[in-house]
């Protein structure tokens, strides 16, 4: 089935852009992954698919959330490169399937990566909240050697998690994770985005400077999962233990957090940080919560950017970016259009290894000016802004 990118009425492709940054850009391509156990997910890319010498970034959301979430990352870094961003199975447009665990995020992931790289191709990764636990997840697997070049681990964790959770304001001990396992598990419907349920999610999940589109953005993505698949992957977190895993991802990684972060308290990324067998720092961002590639899209958008500039090896020649190897268990189901949404203006040009204090949310193509290049107490300013840094 060829499923092209929506087009206006005037035959371009429909540009939901204009000023908006988070509004969901249009895929050049859209693709469906098989999974191992037959699922489905839907699959997008971005950017210029036909143009062998732009690199690969692959994009894994969170619990809760879909490509939509990406929609900053993605215009930006579609200018110049191939940007691969899917639906965990269950969100956005991919059926629920009929298994939840890690190990099922291990198979999507490896899918994914089968039914949009050539063999052998390096991408960097980047995976939010239960999208980083996928990139765990995937570490030891083979499929996930062969692609990964790099990755990024934005706010998230691997064990502990309700554990550590400060959702619930008590004090840390048996009846605060009783109450949060109840609360993240909840089967009760979230309903319509309302201002009550705004302030909800803001709480619980941004930091308290949040701008009021960024969390009406990441409230109208939430408030879209359904009710069942959220409440089967809060399960799965609840019991999640990737400590083993994190030290088989041997590949360079970055991890970023926010202090203010109640789902995955910053304690989640330093213990990540001294466990990554070849770990290039962590970035801590003060005041912000656990939606970090929308609290924070430039800084987001400037690491990928370090990652595919430090460690993307040459393009592989005579590749198609895009096409199906004949050997992948994935099913094509899109078609090129040519369509480049969005402009590349949130790069980072150097590796940033110091620390910092204070900051305010950026723009969704904010640049990072300057390089710091020592570990410790180094400073770097960030559009009037503070990033707290660390190896």
């Amino acid at each position: 089935m060829i499923r092209p990118a929506r087009r206006s009425a005037g035959g371009r492709p429909e540009d939901h852009a204009a000023p908006d940054p988070y509004a969901p850009p249009v895929p050049a391509r859209e693709l469906t992954a098989v999974s191992a156990d037959g699922a489905r997910l839907h699959v997008e890319v971005h950017g210029p698919v036909d143009d062998p010498a732009a690199p690969a970034v692959v994009l894994a959301h969170g619990w809760t959330c879909s490509t939509a979430f990406w929609a900053a990352q993605i215009r930006d870094l579609a200018a110049d490169h191939r940007v691969v961003a899917y639906d965990q199975r269950g969100h956005g447009r991919s059926p629920a399937g009929r298994r939840y665990g890690t190990d099922v995020l291990a198979d999507d992931l490896e899918a994914v990566l089968a039914a949009t790289l050539a063999p052998g191709e390096k991408a960097v990764i980047a995976g939010h909240s239960m999208g980083g636990m996928t990139v765990m997840a995937a570490a030891g697997r083979p499929g996930f050697q062969e692609h990964a070049a790099a990755v990024l681990l934005c706010s998230t964790g691997s064990s502990r998690l309700v554990a550590r959770s400060t959702v619930v304001p008590i004090r840390a001990g048996r009846p605060r994770t009783w109450l949060t396992r109840r609360v993240l598990g909840s089967r009760a419907p979230l309903g319509p985005v309302t201002p009550l349920a705004r302030r909800i999610l803001k709480y619980a999940t941004m930091g308290p400077g949040s701008a009021p589109h960024m969390v009406e953005t990441c409230a109208r993505i939430v408030h879209a999962c359904p009710r069942r698949v959220r409440h089967a992957w809060s399960q799965v977190l609840d019991r999640l233990d990737l400590d083993d895993q994190v030290r088989q991802l041997t590949v360079p990684a970055a991890v970023v957090a926010g202090t203010a972060d109640r789902l995955t308290p910053p304690g989640h990324a330093r213990a990540l940080a001294a466990a990554l067998p070849n770990c290039l720092g962590l970035t801590e961002l003060p005041g912000l919560g656990h939606m970090t590639p929308v609290e924070a899209p430039g800084l987001v958008t400037g690491k990928i950017r370090e990652l595919v500039t430090g460690h993307v090896p040459g393009r592989l020649t005579g590749h198609v970016p895009g096409h199906v190897p004949g050997h992948v268990p994935g099913q094509v189901t899109g078609r090129a259009t040519g369509h480049v949404p969005g402009q590349a203006t949130g790069h980072v040009p150097g590796q940033v290894t110091g620390r910092a204090t204070g900051h305010v949310p950026g723009q969704a193509t904010g640049h990072v000016p300057g390089q710091v290049t020592g570990r410790g107490s180094a400073h770097e300013q960030h559009d009037d802004a503070g990033i707290r840094e660390g190896a």
